[in-house]
C-alpha cells in the first residue's frame, strides 16, 4: 500500500475537537472492540502527554480526505514508572498493520523523547504477545507478566 501520511505532534490543549474525537475513536476501536476489552480509555492522563496523531491522505493536501491510521502518547514523566519518560496508548488503524506503520510511530515516539527529554530512560506497559516488537527498539522485559484488563502484559525499559 502505497500511503501518503502526515505525521503530527500535539500538546492535549492543540488538538481540536475534530483530532481529539478521531484519536478518541481509533483507540475505542483497537482497544476496547478489536481486544474485546471494556475499560475506561479517557483516564484523565492524557492532559499531561503529548499525542502523535498520523493522517492517511489519499489525495495529497486534501484535508477532507484524511483517516487517523496511528496515533500515541508520551509523557515526559510518568508517575506509575518512577518518572521515566513512557510511550502509551499505541495503536494503528487494523488497514495499516502489515504496512510498517507501528515501527515508524514508536520510532518517532522514541526520537521525540530523545531530542526533549534526552536524560530520561523510557518505561511502557507493553502486550506481552508484542515483545519481540519492542525489543526491537532496544526494550528488555522488567517484570513478570501481569493481568490488565483481561490482557497479559509486561513492563519493559529502556535506557
Amino acid at each position: 500500500m502505497n500511503l501518503n501520511i502526515i505525521w503530527q505532534w500535539h500538546s492535549f490543549e492543540d488538538l481540536t475537537p475534530i483530532q481529539m474525537e478521531a484519536m478518541f475513536a481509533l483507540r475505542q476501536e483497537v482497544f476496547i472492540v478489536e481486544q474485546d476489552c471494556p475499560y475506561l480509555d479517557i483516564d484523565g492522563k492524557d492532559q499531561q502527554a503529548y499525542h502523535l496523531l498520523a493522517w492517511s491522505e489519499e489525495q495529497p493536501n486534501q484535508q477532507a480526505n484524511r483517516q487517523l491510521i496511528a496515533t500515541l502518547r508520551v509523557f515526559e514523566s510518568y508517575h506509575q514508572y518512577q518518572n521515566m519518560a513512557s510511550i502509551g496508548r499505541i495503536c494503528t488503524h487494523q488497514s495499516v498493520r502489515k504496512d510498517g506503520v507501528g515501527r515508524i510511530l514508536v520510532s518517532k515516539a522514541i526520537e521525540f523523547i530523545e531530542e526533549n527529554y534526552p536524560s530520561k530512560a523510557i518505561q511502557i506497559g507493553a502486550q506481552f504477545y508484542l515483545k519481540k516488537f519492542y525489543q526491537e527498539f532496544g526494550f528488555t522485559q522488567i517484570s513478570d507478566i501481569y493481568d490488565e484488563d483481561g490482557i497479559d502484559h509486561i513492563l519493559m525499559l529502556r535506557d
